[in-house]
């Protein structure tokens, strides 16, 4: 697929002239325009998540890094002009759709955890490997040794992976520092990344993410030290918008996660949770009670907890490459969910020792795979509701007018062939803020 340089014709005027606005970039023919339209206010549920807003034939405009249209070829053409300074992309037999939103992922941190797959295969669980120093401890450990410039190197070549699978929005999270100090440092890498790297990032502080070893005997110790010390920090300098806590057995409480998340939001930090990930624990239940805007992993979330969060409207992020990762036999229960009407959104958890993956497109199969959710489905749960998990829906997760134009070709006839191709990157452009950042050459 080649990118043209076109312009109105010689002998016509001007498309300012004529009353058209003039595009920046001119994206036409693709064979689905996956718009994912329809769901900016607030994120699709039941039925409408299946809606993705194809149009074949279908083209998109953008000028100034905003969409100005969206529509057939035919009518986009008609409603915009181009000139010498355009980029037009022919997208024939392509589909074009926005670029995918990763809701949850650990980005930041030092060190790797591959002699873990080692331990699982013998028969140890996660809490198992926690328990005795390893899991988030072994990469605390590594963290807290880091530089905030080995920090930026290292995650910078995750989102560079991010990027080349079509991921244009990424939410960060601390959370391997487990002291003030390396919390800090790794928002600090997240806020430098923000403005050095095109995909755009989205910070969450998660100082409660286990409790360090010399706090294992007294954990209120530690909870005192994240509300007391930590999130007043953080709040101070600006450097999250989110504040995320472990709810877990073993790990925090629901009455320890509910004073963090207060305290968080007394300092302006909007509350999200890991809940339910490996035993029904309540935290479904708290973050509707505490007005979360998501609730993540939730494998083993309750019936009153899913109904609490679809009166709620707190977004489900399910996570099932860490449950096919840790060797699973339970997945969250999507269908349960879209039927109770839960807004349910997708995330990569991109981690060190559970999810070690960057790409969205896995995902999104995965979720057909193991979750039993449509490709319909699975796009509009990693893109606008993705979108609606982090606060973003406004500005991403669609392709509508007045949006930012991020917009990803692929190479693909049909949005079904993302979770049908499995383990296969099938992006061939990326387009952020209207400007293309990432060509590659796919095979045929």
């Amino acid at each position: 697929m080649a990118a043209e340089q076109l312009r109105d014709g010689p002998d016509g005027p001007p498309a300012a002239a004529r009353g058209k606005p003039t595009a920046d970039l001119l994206i036409h023919s693709a064979a689905e325009l996956v718009t994912a339209a329809g769901a900016s206010a607030r994120p699709k549920v039941g039925a409408a998540l299946a809606d993705i807003g194809i149009i074949q034939d279908g083209a998109v405009a953008a000028a100034g890094g905003r969409i100005i249209a969206v529509g057939t070829t035919a009518a986009v053409r008609a409603a915009v002009g181009v000139d010498a300074r355009t980029t037009v992309i022919d997208a024939a037999g392509k589909t074009v759709m926005p670029g995918f939103v990763d809701p949850h992922t650990h980005l930041v941190y030092a060190g790797s955890r591959e002699f873990e797959l080692g331990l699982r295969l013998a028969g140890r669980t996660y809490l198992d490997i926690l328990a005795e120093g390893g899991g988030i401890l072994h990469t605390v450990a590594a963290t807290r040794r880091a530089s905030l410039a080995e920090l930026v190197a290292s995650a910078r070549r995750r989102l560079d992976v991010m990027l080349a699978h079509g991921t244009t929005t990424v939410e960060a999270k601390s959370g391997y520092g487990l002291d003030t100090e390396t919390e800090l440092r790794q928002l600090r890498a997240v806020r430098q990344l923000a403005a050095e790297h095109p995909v755009r990032l989205v910070p969450t502080f998660l100082g409660a993410h286990a409790v360090p070893v010399q706090d294992r005997d007294e954990p209120e110790r530690f909870v005192a030290r994240v509300i007391d010390e930590m999130i007043p920090a953080v709040a101070a300098e600006g450097l999250a918008e989110f504040c995320d806590v472990f709810c877990e057995q073993g790990v925090f409480t629901v009455e320890q996660s509910r004073r963090i998340l207060e305290a968080g939001k007394a300092a302006g930090l909007r509350p999200k949770l890991h809940a339910d990930e490996i035993v029904s624990f309540g935290g479904a239940e708290l973050a509707a009670e505490v007005g979360a805007v998501s609730a993540d992993h939730l494998v083993y979330a309750s019936e009153e907890g899913i109904r609490r969060m679809a009166e709620t409207g707190v977004v489900a992020v399910l996570l099932p490459a860490t449950t096919l990762f840790l060797m699973g036999q339970r997945y969250a229960p999507a269908r349960r969910m879209i039927e109770a009407g839960v807004p349910v959104a997708l995330a990569t958890d991109c981690n060190p020792g559970s999810s070690p993956t960057e790409s969205m497109q896995l995902v999104v199969a995965l979720a057909c795979l193991c979750l039993r959710m449509t490709p319909a489905e699975a796009i509009a749960a990693a893109t606008i509701n993705a979108a609606h998990a982090i606060g973003r829906a406004h500005e991403v997760g669609s392709l509508e007018v007045g949006k930012r134009a991020d917009i990803i070709v692929l190479d693909a006839p049909n949005h079904q062939f993302i979770p049908y191709k499995v383990g296969i990157n099938l992006v061939e452009r990326v387009i952020i803020d209207g400007r293309v950042v990432l060509v590659r050459s796919v095979a045929g």
